[in-house]
């Protein structure tokens, strides 16, 4: 069966565009085409179509505001962004709307169609330069630390010690720190490691953190 699609564009000459070139596809059913997001809002959810093309920059509603209020009428419709931007803030507050893929204008026909085609079959497709700044994105987030990252240098030290069998008063010794600085320390390891007992902090120590 055809896959049914609704526009929002508010550009006359891209609206019929994507109009001519979707009702030029078999395997597609143009439904309505919607110059604002409010009208798109109103009048879309009666018709329920599969796929929505929406573009981002729209007068009054922008399209991402279009695509969340879209989205909470029509939890299956799948949004596809069209626009010229790749503005980072753009492509992740539309996906956060709700979007399922986020597509540059100029790319040719032809990709158009197949990313209507894979964002019905569960997809996210994306213009390449697109994908590429998702990517960065995430290389650039840091990773949560790992428990024994989370120690400092003086608890390292103390739990090196602590797994070559030293007693608490050596390591205060070895370390020229008193007996309650190195419980109060030990304490502090425990909570970081998640662990109760001098035996279950070692074995983590020496497994490494998971």
């Amino acid at each position: 069966m055809a896959i049914t699609i609704s526009i929002v564009e508010d550009d006359r000459n891209t609206r019929s565009n994507l109009m001519a070139l979707l009702k030029s596809e078999t395997s597609l059913a143009l439904l309505s085409a919607y110059e604002s997001g409010e009208d798109a809002v109103r009048r879309m959810p009666a018709e329920k179509p599969q796929v929505a093309l929406v573009d981002i920059h729209l007068p009054g509603m922008s399209g991402i505001d279009c695509t969340a209020k879209l989205k909470a009428a029509l939890p299956e419709l799948q949004v596809l962004m069209l626009t010229a931007y790749e503005d980072s803030d753009k492509i992740f507050n539309s996906l956060r709307a709700g979007a399922s893929g986020y597509l540059l204008k100029r790319m040719v026909p032809t990709e158009l169609i197949q990313a209507i085609e894979q964002v019905r079959l569960g997809g996210s497709p994306m213009s390449m330069r697109v994908a590429r700044k998702v990517v960065d994105h995430f290389h650039q987030i840091r990773q949560p630390a790992s428990d024994m990252e989370k120690l400092s240098k003086r608890e390292q030290e103390i739990l090196t010690l602590l797994a070559k069998g030293y007693l608490y008063r050596q390591i205060g010794d070895a370390l020229g720190i008193s007996l309650g600085t190195v419980r109060t320390h030990l304490q502090r390891i425990y909570e970081k490691l998640h662990v109760q007992t001098r035996t279950e902090a070692t074995v983590k120590f020496l497994g490494g953190a998971d």
